[in-house]
């Protein structure tokens, strides 16, 4: 068989990866410790915890996703007066959340449909490895933000390593992600196709002009077809 002449990569949470149920189960599992724990922790609410990731995140945005994550740990358990405690607390919020993890129903058929025409990887800025979620061996390549000093999206290094893990000119290579500015304006930017995955059916933000855009990946095989028989 011929080596594959185009590559499509794909961003892992929210679009592979069905990430806010795993993340609210693991917020529910600490809030139930939490309680346990301290009484004081009866006046938290689990909006409280989901709050405090946003309270956190602007000024950590470069950060690696488990840093972020333990800051807004560490600002949840002091409500309750459990700030010795994060390290057990962490540990139980990422059990929970590589447990709960698991792929949307449409993805693992949809890189079936496309292996056998392309090469796939997987690259993202969060903690979400294949291998913990549902997608072992499911992509050639896979690339994480932070891994031998990776940068995360949108830097432009994080695309130049996407480039060269497919070994493949950048436009012949397909980014599928759910950010519009992380994969389809910063992909766009040096040279890669980029479809923008929206499954909510949003607005299509001003001034976005992705290459194509689905609200399911189960759309993507018939659009490839098309769109990588463009010039």
């Amino acid at each position: 068989m011929s080596e594959p002449r185009t590559a499509v990569v794909f961003d892992a949470d929210e679009t592979l990866i069905d990430l806010r149920p795993a993340v609210t189960g693991a917020l529910v599992a600490v809030l139930e410790e939490m309680r346990r724990w301290a009484p004081a922790a009866a006046g938290v609410s689990l909006a409280d915890l989901e709050s405090d990731w946003g309270a956190v995140f602007g000024a950590l945005s470069a950060a690696p996703v488990q840093e972020i994550r333990r800051a807004a740990l560490a600002r949840s358990l002091a409500r309750a007066g459990l700030d010795e405690h994060l390290d057990e607390f962490a540990a139980l919020f990422f059990a929970r959340r590589f447990a709960l993890s698991r792929p949307f129903p449409d993805a693992v058929p949809a890189l079936a449909a496309l292996r056998p025409r392309h090469l796939l990887g997987l690259a993202t800025n969060g903690n979400s490895r294949a291998e913990r979620c549902g997608l072992a061996g499911q992509c050639t390549f896979e690339l994480y933000a932070h891994e031998n000093g990776l940068p995360k999206k949108p830097a432009p290094e994080f695309y130049a390593a996407v480039v060269t893990a497919a070994g493949l000119p950048p436009e012949r290579i397909v980014y599928v992600g759910d950010s519009p500015e992380h994969d389809v304006v910063a992909a766009q930017r040096v040279g890669l196709r980029a479809v923008w995955l929206n499954r909510a059916g949003l607005p299509r933000p001003p001034g976005l002009t992705p290459d194509a855009e689905v609200p399911t990946l189960a759309d993507l095989p018939d659009l490839l077809l098309d769109l990588l028989a463009r010039p």
